[in-house]
């Protein structure tokens, strides 16, 4: 009886969950508005009682898809009996109303680690944000009730079985993306709190840049490695083996990663020389806002993709009324309050503080380009002007030479000094580095393949450019101590940060260029005893065979690799599956993965005389795609627990840095 009971229990804990939201967004508000303590007292423990009562509530439908509960119309829809425990688990978020659910739970965990571990700020400005962080789960929450209730039954009428889960979920990408995703598209709505927090108490000094940097960093961390493991699933998920294609979900996830880019370099400048303020509550408020937009795209129905959850577009209004009321409050409060504390710090053309500046407009302009490719088919298509699709090339032909242009002031950056440079220092600094860049850039392909690529060269270029300045950097700064050894112990994890992030892009930069410009690819029928040469391999079909897993039939090609250098055999077994649930057939790639070069094979269609189109593709570096943005989250993860960010904590009227102090501490962001 308990069991047939949880979807209700379930569905009240959201309840009580969305009522302990509005108590927490009114009650710290007019606390903190009345400086009555008592009533800012209230936002901790309904941050800990929300967080509780969702968790309790995502428990319930979890447990509903581990016992097979068809009686939920989410379990119906997204689950079988037949379907592997563990893509049970995950199928909770591979649809819509779990995944919002997800979000929300998320969400409420965010705001008490906000609560929890902001305990030495002042209280006035941690009650604002929790009342801040409520408004937003406030709006979810109802999001949840009104339109996307994961609880909803199909009584009396409970079908035997499920239609079970969309087969291209049914893979690891879907138990480890959407958690990372949401992570980095959520721990924006802390930043955001903060932003508009000092905005409400009129505090945009150093002291609230050094309370947000740690949640920007974490969060800008955790949406990096969702993109990374997005553009993996989709590289060896989709059978064709591309690793971006400027789909308008993708795009959704990459423009608050830009703003987040930003606003990290942002909040550093701020810190730091006390400028930038109003520059950075917008880049909080518009990170936070296109997170939310990316909610909007993906749930609305406005917009067909193999990553959307297509649905009624009242969800989608729903989600764009409340965008529409974040964003306006948000830049009215800005517009009250931003000219009232901020103020003008002077710098030269040739400091770090305007390297970052530029950077950061660089940022905002790609952010731009890219959301007007993703919206304006949108708006053309809403006003009946017709339908278009804007693709790769309008993507490349911009966003491509934006980020070589950026990738210039990125090496110039880690050598600049705040305030002033002379132009002399700066040339003596680089032009070792610009040269090295130039030779190594026009010679490597050479050694690599032969044959020289202009793109490939200007790639490796730019990843050189931004590597070897920090070398020189390193060198600059461990030179005085008692050994090198010495002086790199004594920089800061902020410091290494910098290194890894910047390293993590210059990585990513290689793969990109070599791969885009190296591949090598091949489409050929295939029958047992047929070969095939492609890239120095040998591939050869040895037999087909049938196997069955849990709810799938597949047909195997073995296929015998012989590498023509080395000599060194291995087999690789691409498979065709058909799911029984749903007859529907998916293609499971075959990968010989490697640091320099994937070996990529996947099953085309059945030609009814034995044979099979089988798709074989070498794809150079494209492993470096993915450990850039590992590195990229690395450095983030550094940056976070440096000690100056435990101290902050612990002082939460911090007054900002003497120039001493960050002339002794400088690290660049």
């Amino acid at each position: 009886m308990l069991i047939k009971m949880i979807p209700e229990l379930g569905h009240f804990a959201l309840i009580i969950a969305l009522l302990m939201a509005v108590v927490q967004t009114i009650m710290p508000l007019a606390g903190a508005t009345t400086r009555r303590p008592l009533w800012m007292a209230y936002g901790h423990p309904m941050a800990v009682g929300q967080f509780l009562f969702i968790a309790l509530a995502y428990l319930c439908l979890t447990t509903s898809y581990a016992v097979d509960d068809f009686s939920v119309a989410n379990v119906a829809n997204n689950s079988n009996s037949l379907l592997p425990w563990y893509y049970k688990l995950s199928a909770v978020w591979g649809n819509h109303e779990g995944s919002v659910l997800l979000w929300s739970l998320m969400l409420a965990g965010w705001g008490y680690a906000a609560s929890r571990f902001s305990a030495g700020l002042p209280r006035d400005m941690i009650a604002r944000v929790q009342g801040i962080m409520g408004f937003i789960s406030v709006g979810f929450l109802l999001f949840i009730l009104l339109t996307s209730n994961p609880f909803a039954r199909l009584l009396p009428n409970v079908p035997h079985d499920g239609a079970d889960l969309n087969p291209l979920l049914q893979d690891v990408g879907l138990i480890v993306h959407p958690p990372m995703l949401y992570m980095g598209y959520v721990g924006f709505s802390v930043v955001f709190a903060f932003a508009i927090a000092a905005l409400l108490g009129g505090r945009l000094d150093a002291a609230w840049t050094r309370w947000a940097r740690p949640w920007t960093n974490i969060a800008w961390a955790f949406l990096t490695v969702g993109i990374a493991l997005g553009s993996w699933w989709a590289y060896y998920e989709l059978g064709w083996g591309g690793w971006w294609f400027w789909d308008p979900v993708e795009n959704a996830s990459l423009l608050p990663w830009l703003t987040g880019t930003a606003l990290i370099h942002s909040l550093a400048v701020t810190e730091k020389r006390g400028s930038f303020k109003s520059w950075t509550v917008l880049l909080a408020i518009f990170t936070f806002s296109l997170s939310l937009m990316g909610t909007f795209l993906v749930r609305s129905g406005v917009l067909t993709s193999v990553h959307a959850f297509a649905n009624d577009p009242s969800r989608g209004l729903f989600i764009l009324v409340l965008l529409a009321i974040t964003v306006t409050l948000s830049l009215g409060i800005f517009a009250l309050r931003a000219p009232r504390v901020s103020h003008h710090v002077s710098f030269s053309w040739l400091s770090r503080d305007a390297l970052l500046l530029v950077n950061n407009i660089l940022l905002v302009i790609m952010t731009v380009t890219i959301l007007l490719g993703t919206l304006y088919p949108l708006i053309l298509d809403s006003l009946g002007l017709g339908k278009i699709s804007v693709g790769p090339p309008y993507f490349n032909a911009l966003f491509v030479p934006l980020t070589v242009i950026m990738c210039i002031f990125m090496g110039l950056g880690p050598v600049a000094r705040w305030k002033r440079m002379a132009p002399r220092e700066v040339i003596g600094k680089l032009w070792l580095a610009g040269g090295a860049a130039l030779t190594l850039g026009v010679v490597l392909p050479l050694i690599y393949r032969g044959e020289w690529n202009l793109w490939a060269s200007l790639g490796i270029v730019a990843a050189l450019w931004i590597v070897l300045p920090m070398m020189r950097d390193l060198v600059d700064k461990t030179r005085h101590g008692t050994t090198r050894l010495a002086g790199l112990r004594k920089l800061s994890l902020a410091y290494w940060g910098m290194v890894l992030g910047h390293l993590g892009i210059a990585v990513t930069i290689v793969g990109v260029a070599v791969v885009s410009n190296y591949a090598s690819e091949r489409t050929v029928r295939m029958a047992p005893g047929t070969t095939v040469e492609i890239a120095g391999y040998r591939f050869t079909m040895n037999e087909l065979v049938s196997r069955r897993g849990a709810n799938f039939i597949a047909d195997t090609a073995v296929l015998d690799v012989h590498n023509i250098d080395s000599g060194r055999h291995f087999q690789m077994r691409p498979e065709k599956r058909f799911y029984l649930a749903t007859g529907m057939p998916m293609t499971q790639v075959a990968l010989r993965p490697g640091l320099l070069r994937d070996l990529y094979v996947a099953m085309g269609e059945d030609l009814k005389d034995g044979s099979w189109a089988m798709r074989i593709q070498y794809k150079p570096f494209v492993r470096w795609l993915w450990l850039g943005g590992l590195l990229m989250a690395l450095g983030g993860v550094l940056a976070i627990i440096d000690k100056r960010y435990r101290r902050t904590q612990a002082a939460g009227h911090a007054q900002p840095a003497s120039r001493q102090h960050i002339e002794a501490q400088e690290v660049t962001p």
